[in-house]
C-alpha cells in the first residue's frame, strides 16, 4: 500500500516491473479489491496499478470536488511511479475518470475499457439527494442497498460472503468523501465531447445492470469513433466481481495489441517541434500587455442559471422555466437573484441558505420555503441546523410564522432525507 498526499491517490501495484502498465479504476463505494479476481490472469502480461478513491478502503479522506481533480491526482500518482503511458480500465466512477483522462490527457491513455459507465450518470438532482441522505443518515442506507444495486438476485443469494464484503466496503467509506464524489458525478457530463476521444475503447456492461445498463453503453459506443460493445450475460453493475472470467477475457483481448507491440506502445510519443515565431509584416497597434487585458465578464444569466440549477435542482428550475407566461420574470430572477447576488463571494452557500430561509419564514412565503429547504440540505445544512434556524426565527420573526414554517420544513426534511425502501 502506498503513502499518499492531498495530490495523489492510495494505490497498489502487482506484476513485473518491466511489464506494460494497465491501470484499474474502482466504482463509487468500492475499493481496489473489486478487481481481485482479475489480477492473477492480468499480471501474466501487465504491471497492474489499482487505486482507491479518497476515503475508500482506508485511503486518506481528502475529498475531490470533480472527476477532473481525481484524474489529476491519478496522473500525479502515476508520475511518481514513473508511468507515462498506460492502458486504463474503470468501472462506473472509475470509468468516468477514464473518459476524463482520454479527453484531457490523450497522450497518456493508450487504450480504454469502460465498465458499467455512462457519459452522464443519472441526473444532478439524484446525486445531490444521495448526498443529502448520507449527510443526514450516514452511509448505512447506501450499504444496505448496495447488494441489490450491484449484483443480480441469483448471485447475491449464492454468494452471501461477497454480499457481506460489499456492505462492509460501503460502511467503511468516509461519508464526506462519498458526498463529494456524489457532487462530482452530479455535474459530470461528457456527452457532447465523446467524438473527441481518439483511443480504442471497449464498452463493457452487464446485461442486468439497472444503474448504467446497455442503453448507456450504446450511447458511448455511438459517440466514440473506435469503440465496441460487450454485454456480459447474467451480470449486474459490478460485472468484474459477478462474472470475473468473462470480464477478464474481454479485458485481456482488448488490451492485447498494446502488450505485443514490439516498439513499446506504452511510451510517451515525442512532442512535435516548436516552430519559430512568425514575425508580422505590419500591425496596426501593439497588443495590450497581458496584465492589462480584461477578461470577458461571464453572462449573469448563464452563470445564474447554472448556479440556480446547482442549488435548487434541475426539476424545480425546469418547472419554473416551462411557464411561458412567466418567462420575463424567470429571466429577471435568474439574472439578478442568482447571477448577481447568489454568485457573490462574500458569503458561502450554507450562509446564504440560512439567511434566505429566515427571510422566507419572516415573509410567510411557504412555496419558496419548501424549495429553499431542499436547497439548504443540498448546500450542506443538516436537519439539526435547520431546527436551530426555526428556533431563531421564532424569537425574531414571531411564533406563528415559525410554527407555520416548521410544518413545511419538517415535511421537506422527511421527504429528502428518508432513504428509499
Amino acid at each position: 500500500m502506498s503513502e499518499t498526499s492531498t495530490n495523489t491517490l492510495q494505490y497498489r501495484v502487482d506484476g513485473r516491473e518491466d511489464a506494460p502498465v494497465l491501470v484499474l479504476g474502482p466504482s463509487l463505494g468500492t475499493t481496489w479489491h473489486m478487481w481481485d479476481r482479475q489480477i492473477p490472469e492480468l499480471t501474466r502480461t501487465w504491471r497492474v496499478v489499482r487505486f482507491d478513491l479518497p476515503g475508500h478502503g482506508g485511503a486518506p479522506a481528502h475529498p475531490a470536488s470533480s472527476v477532473a481533480e481525481l484524474g489529476d491526482r491519478l496522473l500525479a500518482t502515476l508520475d511518481e511511479l514513473g508511468v507515462q503511458r498506460f492502458g486504463y480500465a474503470g468501472c462506473a466512477f472509475g470509468g468516468a475518470i477514464g473518459l476524463d483522462l482520454a479527453l484531457r490527457a490523450p497522450h497518456r491513455v493508450a487504450s480504454l475499457a469502460l465498465v458499467a459507465t455512462s457519459p452522464r450518470f443519472g441526473s444532478a438532482d439524484e446525486f445531490r439527494r444521495r448526498g443529502v441522505i448520507v449527510r443526514t443518515n450516514g452511509l448505512e442506507p447506501m450499504a444496505r442497498t448496495a447488494p441489490e444495486q450491484w449484483f443480480t438476485p441469483t448471485f447475491a443469494a449464492a454468494q452471501p460472503a461477497i454480499v457481506d464484503w460489499a456492505v462492509q466496503m460501503v460502511r467503511t467509506t468516509d461519508p464526506g468523501c462519498y458526498i463529494a464524489a456524489c457532487e462530482a458525478l452530479a455535474v459530470f457530463d461528457v456527452r457532447e465531447a465523446l467524438d473527441r476521444i481518439g483511443v480504442p475503447a471497449l464498452v463493457l456492461v452487464g446485461s442486468e445492470d439497472a444503474i448504467t445498463g446497455p442503453a448507456e453503453a450504446r450511447t458511448l459506443v455511438a459517440g466514440i469513433a473506435d469503440a465496441r460493445l460487450a454485454v456480459v450475460p447474467s451480470a449486474s453493475h459490478l460485472a468484474p466481481v459477478e462474472q470475473p472470467a468473462a470480464v477478464t477475457e474481454l479485458l485481456g483481448g482488448h488490451f492485447a495489441p498494446l502488450a505485443h507491440e514490439p516498439s513499446g506502445a506504452l511510451t510517451v510519443p515525442p512532442m512535435p517541434p516548436v516552430s519559430a515565431p512568425v514575425v508580422p509584416v505590419a500591425e496596426i497597434a501593439p497588443a495590450a500587455p497581458a496584465d492589462e487585458q480584461e477578461e470577458p465578464r461571464p453572462d449573469p444569466y448563464e452563470s445564474g442559471l447554472k448556479l440556480r440549477r446547482e442549488v435548487l435542482g434541475d426539476a424545480q428550475v425546469d418547472e419554473a422555466l416551462a411557464d411561458e407566461f412567466g418567462t420575463g420574470f424567470q429571466e429577471l430572477v435568474t439574472r439578478f437573484a442568482w447571477g448577481e447576488v447568489w454568485s457573490r463571494d462574500g458569503l458561502d452557500r450554507r450562509t446564504r441558505s440560512a439567511v434566505t430561509l429566515a427571510a422566507l419564514i419572516s415573509g410567510g412565503h411557504h412555496d419558496a420555503l419548501a424549495d429553499h429547504t431542499r436547497a439548504a440540505l443540498r448546500n450542506g445544512l443538516t436537519p439539526d441546523e435547520l431546527r436551530e434556524i426555526l428556533l431563531q426565527t421564532a424569537v425574531y420573526c414571531g411564533l406563528p410564522a415559525a410554527e407555520s414554517a416548521l410544518r413545511v420544513v419538517s415535511r421537506v426534511i422527511k421527504e429528502d432525507t428518508t432513504p428509499q425502501a
